[in-house]
């Protein structure tokens, strides 16, 4: 994908991009905004339950209610045109619907039953994640293998989040210094983007492959490729239980003529991260 500059009736294309965050972004009262408006009552609608006073329960509703909480921040906004969407894990279902590739409704029900799923999974397959902070990337890298962990998030440059079986992330806590960085254990029950997801994937697939996608008016990039999606009923699966490059999201984003970021949904996790990831390029341009 190349941006163009010009649109066909001459006014100049958007450079920005949408981003919505992933199940990490929850807030209690992150809803309270949106309570009444049309969008947000349909979507509770087609939930037939209420999520969001089960938010602290975990990912079963964290994931329905940060996306639904996504969708009304970008319809609040005006569904803004953009060149490009990125969506961090859970987000990218927001991005597909905010780029015209998936209907709202259609959308809601799959993140639900993603939700579902994952949460499933991670009962059979109990696990956590750590994040690594301000080391060497090579130096957690071989703290992984040795350990036997999965590299789940690069997030942005010194924010990397391992992801595996519980007592091995909390051998990592005592590790982390051996890298130089700081470590904090994440709030999550599984081991997310890792193959312990891999019990979520029949069921997830079940449902995409009943979904209608069509031609998204702006690409949408996939964080397990960092590309834009070509098949996303394959890839929404996979990416379950691939990692997150999330700094490579962006720097393509980037080289692509990205020039803006604007996050839609709760908290502003992402725009921080994008933040150093511009620094990061601004240095490698400059050396």
């Amino acid at each position: 994908m190349t941006t163009s500059r010009t649109q066909p009736d001459g006014a100049a294309a958007p450079s920005n991009a949408l981003m919505f965050p992933g199940q990490g972004s929850h807030t209690r009262g992150m809803e309270s905004d949106h309570r009444g408006a049309e969008l947000f009552e349909r979507g509770l609608d087609v939930l037939g339950e209420d999520p969001f006073p089960r938010v602290d329960e975990g990912t079963r509703w964290q994931q329905p209610a940060v996306f639904l909480c996504s969708i009304c921040d970008w319809d609040a906004a005006g569904r803004p045109n953009a060149a490009a969407a990125l969506g961090h894990s859970l987000g990218e279902y927001a991005g597909l619907v905010a780029a015209g590739a998936l209907e709202f409704e259609q959308a809601l029900r799959l993140v639900d039953r993603r939700g579902q799923a994952m949460a499933t999974a991670a009962e059979a397959r109990p696990g956590g994640m750590i994040a690594i902070l301000g080391a060497d990337p090579h130096l957690v890298a071989r703290l992984a293998d040795e350990l036997d962990l999965t590299v789940a998030n690069d997030n942005a440059p010194g924010q990397l989040v391992l992801s595996g079986p519980r007592e091995r992330i909390e051998k990592a806590a005592e590790r982390a210094g051996e890298t130089g960085a700081k470590a904090r254990v994440l709030p999550v029950a599984g081991a997310f983007h890792s193959t312990a997801m891999d019990p979520a994937l029949d069921s997830l697939r079940e449902a995409l492959s009943a979904a209608d996608f069509r031609a998204p008016r702006f690409p949408v990039y996939s964080c397990a490729t960092a590309a834009p999606f070509s098949d996303p009923r394959e890839e929404l699966a996979t990416n379950m239980i691939r990692p997150v490059r999330w700094r490579e999201v962006v720097m393509a984003a980037l080289a692509e003529g990205i020039e803006s970021f604007e996050e839609l949904g709760p908290g502003r996790v992402l725009t921080g991260l994008v933040r150093r990831i511009e620094a990061e390029a601004k240095v490698e341009v400059g050396a």
